[in-house]
């Protein structure tokens, strides 16, 4: 009975500090930061009382270094394992490789049949290039772009990875250029000052201010996620397709978040146009290093042109792992069911919070699902949210990225939880000191240096 009041959420007061929270203290000695991505900081979920490290995983279960677990409600390895934690059929095949070697000399095979496998889905392209990561393969497609069109100017929407060319929108007088596409904050710190105005951000379903870009720049490649948190408006994506073919523009599809979360493939197939170009990462190996850079042929032969290398962009895992994660996605078809998670989640969210008179803003794909409280204090209620899901069992806030994992009759306790969390809020927002119920710091949102 997810209308059920729930008030009685224990506080954990004078919790003795996890063996998660020393790590974590001593990461950032040793560590610039504590780790090597933004997301995993404890201090954007929970500060000094996330679990931080994990010892083991299953379906949607993690398990902390102390042994306490939690079923994952939030991030699912920030939307890499669409599939669910350690699923046995893509271990299977990584372990096969481990057993008979992961690198030589020569070349591992799976990557012929990945390519081939790729192109097979996305009949409008011709060839693959692989990478690691969603960073490396965002910076080899601008790379391929740019020898294509023969010029250097980007026009962008949306986040597209951490290197030099993507910051540089932040060069110059204006400022924060990306805090709409990303988050608040991004220092261009040792990002060369030359590359001021060689990316031009637009506004989603604007089409007006990408043609006035394309007007006033040498732009040479579109470089965009087809859906973030809004549906596009008015063919807007056609609109844009049309713009890069009439001005000689290579047209690329950011699909690293939302490949393989609607279809089998990018999400561009939903609204049927085709991209020069389309970048795959995150759900490709289900948790195992593997990015594609999928394109039409006579583009992606300017890699040949240009220098794009890498040693560990041959080994064989991440490629096996590709291979297996795209069998078991075509069988089991897993954002069918990612779809029906988000729905319900939806549907929990717009119960509990109208229940309690709180009003919130849900955005995303319904497989990458999130919500907002419009507060003041809406920081404050994220990090009481996660706070009091955690002291349940809990990996939880305010997203929930859905996956084969996740049974929708398994959220009720979910939906009980959150319903005396919103309580807890309501009596906040009619008076009680929020800071009364948090046991630490309020969660940041942007990129913060950490000491």
């Amino acid at each position: 009975n997810i209308m059920k009041k729930n008030k009685n959420i224990k506080r954990n007061e004078g919790a003795l500090m996890s063996k998660g929270q020393k790590l974590w203290k001593r990461s950032k000695q040793v560590i610039p930061g504590g780790n090597m991505l933004l997301s995993k900081r404890s201090e954007m979920h929970l500060p000094e009382n996330w679990p931080s490290y994990f010892s083991k995983t299953s379906g949607c279960s993690v398990w902390d270094l102390d042994g306490n677990h939690f079923y994952d409600y939030y991030l699912m390895g920030v939307g890499t394992n669409i599939l669910g934690y350690s699923h046995p059929d893509v271990d299977k095949a990584v372990i096969e490789v481990i057993n008979n070697g992961n690198m030589s000399t020569l070349n591992a095979p799976e990557e012929v049949a990945l390519a081939e496998k790729l192109i097979e889905l996305d009949s409008w392209a011709g060839m693959v290039r692989f990478a690691r990561t969603g960073g490396e393969a965002n910076a080899v497609a601008i790379r391929i772009a740019r020898a294509a069109s023969g010029k250097d100017g980007v026009a962008i929407c949306g986040y597209h990875g951490w290197h030099d060319w993507y910051l540089s929108a932040n060069l110059g007088d204006s400022g924060d250029k990306l805090s709409k596409h990303l988050l608040p904050g991004l220092s261009t710190v040792g990002v060369p000052k030359s590359l001021e105005d060689s990316v031009h951000p637009f506004n989603y379903n604007d089409i007006n201010h990408l043609e006035s870009i394309i007007k006033s720049k040498s732009i040479g490649v579109i470089k965009m996620e087809v859906l973030r948190n809004f549906e596009p408006q008015d063919n807007f994506l056609k609109k844009v397709r049309k713009l890069a073919s009439d001005n000689n523009i290579v047209l690329i599809f950011d699909e690293c978040t939302s490949g393989f979360r609607e279809c089998y493939g990018g999400l561009h197939k939903k609204y049927n146009v085709f991209p020069d170009i389309a970048v795959y990462g995150k759900t490709l190996g289900n948790g195992y290093a593997i990015s594609a850079i999928v394109g039409k042929e006579d583009i992606m032969q300017s890699a040949q042109s240009t220098f794009i290398s890498s040693t560990f962009w041959t080994e064989r895992i991440g490629s096996a792992a590709a291979l297996k994660t795209l069998e078991v996605m075509e069988k089991e078809k897993p954002w069918e069911h990612a779809k029906i998670i988000g729905k319900n989640i939806r549907n929990i969210w717009n119960i509990v919070s109208k229940e309690n008179n709180i009003e919130i803003s849900i955005n995303g794909l319904l497989a990458l699902s999130s919500f907002t409280i419009n507060s003041k204090n809406s920081l404050a209620y994220k990090t009481l949210i996660t706070q009091e899901f955690l002291k349940r069992g809990y990996l939880a806030g305010t997203v929930l990225y859905s996956s084969l994992a996740h049974k929708v009759n398994e959220f009720e306790e979910y939906a009980n939880i959150l319903n005396g969390i919103f309580s807890m809020i309501a009596d906040c927002e009619n008076g009680m000191d929020i800071q009364n119920l948090l046991d630490g710091p309020i969660c940041q949102s942007g990129f913060k240096r950490l000491n």
